[in-house]
């Protein structure tokens, strides 16, 4: 019997070497399948590269363009229209904060440095209690004087110089009937200065009898 499994050990042994011999062939067959797997991995990566700059290019070059527009388009639509708009409903805005409303808006003119509103007491009820409102630019400077009159109305006006009307009233005058003729004065803009270049009649009687009110 021992002589008998002698043979087949051997046989078995010889059968074990062999498959060894095979395992090492395999596993180096197998070592260029990594470089393989290496090359495919590393061309995705070059592509995604290049796709990646193609849009980078078309942004930078796309944008150049769009602001140009942008400066072009809105700039003079926004010197026409913007002043007109917003200088008018900033002014008549002081007027409603100082408790007078803008009797005419069309005396506004926005592409003027020098501006005026008329504006009457809010809740006037016969419309009288007048006062000229000057802006420069659309900023507010101040009244034609510090009591209102009791009307008044805007004759004039250039970039720099504003004419106003003030009937004139004798003692002895209703509101409604000022039998003293009127008093024409100008206002002019210089150097950020607003001054009159004529006397302001008096809010009451004065040597000749004659006031604004």
């Amino acid at each position: 019997m021992r002589q008998g499994l002698l043979p087949t050990t051997l046989v078995v042994g010889l059968l074990l070497g062999g498959c060894g011999g095979g395992t090492k062939t395999v596993s180096v067959s197998s070592a260029p399948a990594p470089s393989l797997s290496t090359g495919t991995t590393t061309r995705p990566t070059t592509s995604t590269t290049s796709t990646t700059t193609t849009p980078a290019q078309t942004t930078t070059n796309g944008g150049t363009p769009g602001p140009t527009t942008t400066r072009t388009a809105p700039e003079p639509a926004f010197t026409g229209q913007g002043p007109s708009a917003e200088g008018l409903s900033g002014a008549m805005a002081v007027l409603r904060a100082k408790g007078f409303t803008a009797n005419n808006t069309s005396d506004y003119h926005p592409n003027q440095a020098l501006r005026v509103l008329i504006g009457t007491r809010t809740g006037s009820g016969d419309g009288y209690g007048q006062q000229a409102f000057f802006f420069v630019n659309g900023r507010y400077i101040g009244t034609d004087v510090k009591e209102p009159s009791a009307t008044l109305r805007v004759v004039s006006q250039s970039d720099t110089e504003v004419t106003l009307s003030y009937p004139l009233y004798r003692s002895s005058d209703p509101l409604c009937c000022p039998g003293g003729g009127q008093a024409r004065v100008r206002f002019q803009l210089d150097n950020g200065r607003l001054a009159p270049l004529d006397p302001i009649p008096p809010a009451r009687g004065s040597t000749n009898g004659l006031s604004r009110q």
